[in-house]
Formats: structure tokens, sequence, C-alpha cells
């Protein structure tokens, strides 16, 4: 009889080990059941309009989480600037069981919705880039907006100041919906409202199209011809298609921004047809979010650096980069490789700046 219960006991024992080893692996809530140390992250980006989607955030969040867990899997998806679509992903990617989900919203009105879902149903939702300003996700990781916004247009305003101190300006901002492009817009008039240039005009650019960019400014040539001394423009994509207006109206191209340091970005500069970009490494924060995903799905909560509308957050600041500076802060940082910059195209171009 004391055999038996011995046998008994080991057994009981036994499973409320097992039981505890199961719980401890679990960490970290959310719907859907399984260890942390297996699990599913979702990273749903907002669109293809800006090539560092597909060509960096996704490899570099997927590169982090697999080196501090080998055994989670992202769940990627790319909304294609359509916010129902967006919506569809997010409640797929809660039926799946993620742990966690990192949402970079095409809008950011319309993404509260999603946030408020994911919370119902314990699942961290973490803000990336775009901020969700009408429900406050878990977290908030990207850089600093407004502050980028500000450096750049700040570079191209003494640029344009250097030729023509009471020259005029054409401000192309991002998407209406985004509230990351309204950080960016707002750092944009702290520099282009009191520097003495007049604005001659702006538009919001519908989901950051670059063709919706170069239509408006096409008709603003139109309009103003040589009034135009420099563009300021929100990213890459909004700056590329000011360059094209230009060209295809044989115009000169005056001083033009950027944002994003796109590899196409970086060969206009080389070449002279774009002024100055902003330089993400968008490493740190992919890598950042991949980190804070991680904790929230073992069950921690993050604490932020700052706040931002209402959320915890962790802000970057990135560099302005201009064709003396491509060499140190693009390429010798590891954010693009020469070599793809300097194609046969731009190669002559490279060698003026010392790019080998």
């Amino acid at each position: 009889m004391n055999s038996a219960r011995t046998r008994i006991s080991a057994v009981a024992a036994v499973a409320l080990l097992a039981a505890g080893c199961g719980s401890d692996e679990g960490g970290g809530g959310g719907a859907g059941g399984g260890g942390a140390a297996k699990a599913k992250i979702a990273f749903l980006m907002p669109d293809t309009a800006s090539t560092r989607y597909e060509l960096a955030d996704k490899p570099l969040f997927e590169k982090r989480l697999k080196e501090i867990c080998a055994g989670c899997s992202v769940l990627y998806q790319n909304a294609d600037a359509d916010a129902a679509k967006q919506q569809q992903q997010v409640d797929s990617a809660m039926a799946q069981g993620v742990k966690a989900i990192v949402l970079d919203p095409v809008d950011s009105a319309a993404a509260a919705s999603s946030v408020q879902k994911a919370k119902a149903q314990g699942i961290p939702i973490i803000a990336y880039d775009r901020p969700i300003p009408k429900a406050p996700p878990d977290y908030y990781v990207s850089f600093d907006n407004q502050k980028l916004g500000k450096a750049f247009a700040e570079s191209l305003v003494e640029k344009v100041k250097e030729e023509n101190p009471n020259g005029g300006l054409l401000q192309v901002n991002g998407s209406p919906t985004d509230a990351a492009a309204g950080l960016i817009k707002k750092g944009m008039h702290e520099a282009v409202d009191p520097s003495g240039l007049k604005l001659l005009a702006e538009y919001d650019t519908p989901d950051w199209t670059p063709a919706k960019a170069q239509d408006w400014v096409s008709g603003q040539i139109t309009r103003f011809g040589d009034q135009i001394d420099g563009v300021v423009a929100a990213n890459d994509g909004t700056g590329g298609g000011a360059i094209s207006a230009f060209k295809a109206a044989d115009a000169p191209v005056p001083p033009v921004s950027g944002n994003d340091a796109e590899l196409a970005a970086a060969q206009r500069i080389v070449a002279g047809d774009q002024y100055n970009t902003i330089s993400k490494p968008i490493k740190i924060v992919a890598g950042a979010a991949a980190e804070i995903a991680y904790a929230f799905a073992k069950g921690e909560k993050p604490k932020g650096e700052t706040t931002l509308f209402d959320a915890p957050s962790k802000l970057f600041i990135p560099k302005v980069v201009t064709a003396e500076t491509v060499k140190k802060d693009l390429i010798e940082s590891g954010e693009l490789k020469a070599e793809d910059i300097c194609t046969k195209e731009y190669a002559d171009d490279c060698a003026k700046l010392g790019i080998n």
C-alpha cells in the first residue's frame, strides 16, 4: 500500500512539474495559447509605395526576432494602402493565435478599431513607424517624425536661401490619413514658416503615392514657373515624384528634400537631382520593435523612454544626408552598399564624391 502511494505521489509530482513548465513557457498573454519560445508575431505593413517596408523593415524585423527567439515566427502581410484590407489582416492574425501584433497603420484613425479588438482579446499591439492617436496601443516605436521633418526642411531651406533669400517653395506632405505624416508636416512648417521664404502652395499626398505628388507638382510648375526655388517633400517617394515633374516639364530641378534613404534617393542625391534625405537606420527601429514584441509575448510590459499620444514610446533621432555625407552616413554606416548605389549609370557621379 505504501509503495502504491509512493508511485501515485511521484506521478502527481511529475504532472505538477510538467504543468509548471508549460505555464512558464507560455509566458505571455494573448489569444491562441502556445509558448513564448514558439510565439507567432504579426508584422503588418501599410503599403508598397515606400519600398523600405519590403526591402528593409520586413527582413530586418525577421532577422532580429530570430536572433532573440529561434523558435518564433513572423506573420507578415502588406495592406497595399488599403485600410479595410489591413483591418482584415489584423483580424486574421488574431484568429491565427499571434502573441503580439506590430502594426504600421495605413489609416491612423481607422486603426483605432484594430487596437481595441486586440486589447479586448488580450493581444498586445505595437504601433510601428506611424502612431495611432485615437486608441493608444500598448507601445509605439518609431523615429521622431516631427524632429526629422524639421531637420530635412531646415537643411533644404538653408540651401535655397544661399541662392535666393526671397525664394519660393512648394511643400509636398505625406498622406492625410497617416498621423506620422501629420507630425512630419508639423516639423516641416517649423522650418519653413519662419524662414522668410514664400510658401507658394502645399499638398497632402494621398497614400504617399509618388505619381500623385508628380501630378500636383506638374500643375504648380505650370502655375508658378521659375518662382519655385525649392520643394520640401516629406519622403523620397514624393520627392522623386517632384523631380520627375520638373524633368517632364524640361525645367531645371531645384533643391528637393526627401526622407527614408531609399536606394533610388541615394542615387538621385549622388547624381545631383535630389538635395537631401533622412538616414533612417531601419535595422535599429525594426530590431527594437522585434525586441519589444517578444517582451510582450513573454508577458512583460516594456517601459517607454517617452510618451506619445498616451502610448509608451521609443523614438529614434535620424540624420540628414546630402551628397557630402552619403559616403559616411549611408555607406560606411552599412545602411546601403556602394555597389548598389554606384551602378554603371551613377559610377562617374560616385567617383566625384569619392565613393568606390
